[in-house]
């Protein structure tokens, strides 16, 4: 129940970003037709791949939110990863249109025309993205959604690069330096393609089920000790993180005298002890009896 919910939200959040990548799409299409800039057709078309990756994501979300089968016992959260890999991909593809695009304008070179209602535009597009890719983030980590979270950190580097665009384009009819559009064009495509690069590093390492940060192995290592007093010790942990589930597993070593009921009294306590700290889990506890114990539970 709680994973559908959590779903649901990131879904409902998904399709927000269709509409907000819509209409940034819609406002920076005015700001190119208004002033004929690559500049500005850069930034555009980066929002281009932002309405692109946005259905993507959500088309992700939706599958990823189907329930376990016996093709899938795991589930198919994965599918958020796969999503992620594939808007990198598009984001690369992006800069190298970008920086054709550049190129062509470093060769004919010409001054765009009534700059500042292009920056008018393109303005208020980054204004609403800059609201969007806040909320998009901070959504994104709280429900451990990749999807979100690249498709935030995506539109996050849209909105610099707007910001930048902006400072830099307003020197263009004061100095008549035909020039820097096609130098800001080039900037561009470089921040597109650092975020590319990252979006793709971090897609391939929750497919290849990269573990958690220090700080969360000590925070499971914690609660599985502090909830497990009886036992002798625990170990073999492993964890990974796929989408919004935790996948935790690990060896317990109780008394050889304890009955199956008290071990499987811990085990419950242990799985709701992590529950309530990380959310969405998946736990599963092999009880071993003393004999297997190989560091004390206190070390």
């Amino acid at each position: 129940m709680i994973f559908k919910v959590v779903q649901d939200k990131k879904i409902l959040f998904s399709i927000g970003s269709i509409i907000i990548s819509i209409v940034v799409f819609s406002l920076k299409y005015m700001a190119w037709y208004s002033t004929n800039s690559v500049a500005f057709y850069s930034d555009m078309l980066e929002t281009l791949i932002n309405v692109a990756a946005a259905v993507l994501g959500c088309i992700a979300l939706i599958f990823s939110s189907r329930p376990a089968d016996p093709q899938h016992p795991y589930g198919h959260h994965k599918a958020e990863y796969i999503s992620a890999a594939i808007e990198g991909l598009l984001i690369l593809t992006t800069a190298g249109l970008i920086i054709y695009e550049s190129l062509e304008a470093w060769q004919h070179p010409k001054l765009p025309s009534a700059p500042f209602i292009g920056i008018f535009f393109n303005g208020t597009a980054g204004i609403v993205n800059l609201i969007w890719c806040i909320i998009l983030i901070k959504i994104g980590r709280k429900y451990c959604s990749p999807t979100l979270i690249a498709g935030g950190e995506h539109i996050l580097s849209d909105v610099w690069t707007t910001f930048g665009l902006i400072s830099g384009f307003i020197l263009i009819p004061i100095f008549q330096w035909t020039l820097l559009d096609a130098i800001l064009g080039f900037c561009i495509a470089i921040n597109v393609l650092r975020v590319g690069l990252h979006v793709i590093i971090d897609s391939f390492n929750g497919l290849m089920d990269q573990a958690p940060s220090t700080q969360v192995a000590e925070h499971i290592y914690e609660i599985i000790k502090s909830n497990a007093p009886e036992a002798l010790e625990f170990h073999m942990v492993r964890f990974r993180q796929v989408g919004a589930i935790t996948f935790i597993d690990f060896h317990l070593v109780v008394p050889g005298t304890m009955n199956v009921y008290q071990a499987h009294e811990i085990c419950d306590r242990i799985e709701v002890a992590l529950k309530k700290a990380i959310g969405c889990i998946s736990v599963n506890i092999h009880v071993e009896p003393e004999n297997e114990a190989k560091v004390t539970i206190t070390e």
